[in-house]
């Protein structure tokens, strides 16, 4: 039977990450699934927290003979993870690669041969066994470095601007707008016509966006930038933001700013603020400070929390399709993404490229090629 190399996480209940390359057998697939082999997975912010979870990695330590890498979890964060505790689990949400098997039903049997990339929790493997559902099929001559990520960014960025319109909005606030998803979202807002207000924290990050077109853009570092955002709300009418960063007082200011705009004309007492329903969506977690709100918005706002798969599982299976087509069809240029570094499965563990990956710098994006020796 073939064997797998595969990246494991484990977070034991007396507090000890140990993240560990395993070997697993490759399973025969059933009737509805196909074998990949993995030849490209990106490592997404999305994917650091099931990777280490809430362990101190300035302490890590690496061990070359057990292939493993293992770090302090303090006690006071055990309660958050109880879920996951004393399970070994596997890592990487995503990937792209060769269909080298299927099972013997026709749409698998269909896939042999193709790349595809694939959602499944499970791709820091050089194999990968899935479901022909979780496989996005590209178009011949796409390699699995451009199909790697099609699914997280591509589908959360089109995912954003479907909500827009399912929530009757007419314009977008986007926050860490210079990363990879949020150039992303600024080609689809250019395209579609869609008003788009871009926050960022760097004047370099400005610069980004402006060579690819982006006509909003405000810097939360500024000392203007409470003004500047007023204006940028103000001109485009946007009332739905999706927010990366998670703490601090930007959800607020965001809502207090498009308060003001919805407000400007008003007569009158006032009391319970504009009509029109001003939303945030919370979909990442930069800073994991609380999210401090200082209500001067009216009555009319929400915040919540987004995610993607939930998010498409509300959608029929038609539009679900016609959304990974469009990724394949575009994954060169809407949904293109350059990658800073190409890592083995072995160098994944490495310490010194954990703190760079970890680092989550804008423009520094890391894959991972288990089939890379």
């Amino acid at each position: 039977m073939q064997t797998s190399k595969q990246l494991f996480t484990h977070i034991s209940s007396q507090g000890k990450l140990t993240f560990s390359l395993e070997q697993r057998d490759v399973p025969t697939p059933k009737p509805h699934e196909v074998i990949v082999r993995m030849d490209a997975a990106p490592i997404n912010p999305s994917d650091m927290w099931p990777m280490f979870g809430p362990a101190d990695l300035r302490e890590a330590k690496f061990d070359a003979d057990a292939n493993a890498l293992t770090a302090p979890v303090h006690e006071s964060m055990l309660m958050r993870i109880k879920s996951r505790l004393d399970q070994k689990l596997p890592v990487g949400n995503e990937g792209a690669g060769t269909v080298v098997a299927a099972g013997d039903s026709p749409a698998a049997q269909a896939l042999i041969g193709k790349t595809v990339g694939v959602l499944s929790g499970a791709t820091y493997a050089q194999f990968c066994c899935v479901p022909v559902q979780a496989c996005l099929v590209h178009n011949e001559g796409t390699t699995a470095a451009q199909a790697a990520s099609s699914f997280v960014n591509p589908l959360t960025a089109l995912g954003m601007v479907e909500t827009m319109r399912m929530e009757g909005h007419t314009g977008l606030v986007h926050t860490a707008a210079a990363s990879s998803l949020g150039q992303m979202l600024n080609k689809i807002c250019l395209a579609e016509d869609v008003p788009l207000v871009n926050i960022v924290r760097k004047a370099e990050q400005v610069d980004i966006l402006k060579k690819i077109g982006a006509k909003y853009i405000v810097n939360s570092s500024a000392d203007s930038f409470k003004q500047d955002l007023y204006k940028a709300l103000e001109e485009t009418g946007a009332t739905l933001a999706f927010d990366a960063i998670g703490g601090g007082t930007l959800v607020s200011d965001i809502l207090t700013a498009m308060e003001m705009v919805g407000s400007k004309d008003a007569k009158g007492f006032n009391t319970y603020g504009s009509e029109s329903n001003k939303q945030v969506y919370i979909y990442g977690g930069l800073d994991f400070s609380p999210t401090t709100l200082n209500r001067a918005y009216g009555m009319t706002w929400g915040i919540g929390g987004w995610l993607l798969m939930r998010f498409l599982g509300k959608l029929e299976l038609p539009k679900v399709l016609a959304l990974h087509k469009r990724v394949a069809n575009e994954i060169n240029t809407t949904f293109a993404i350059d990658f800073s570094a190409e890592l083995t499965l072995e160098e994944a563990m490495q310490p010194k490229n954990i703190a760079q990956y970890f680092a989550k710098k804008t423009g520094e994006k890391y894959l991972i090629n288990p089939s890379k020796s």
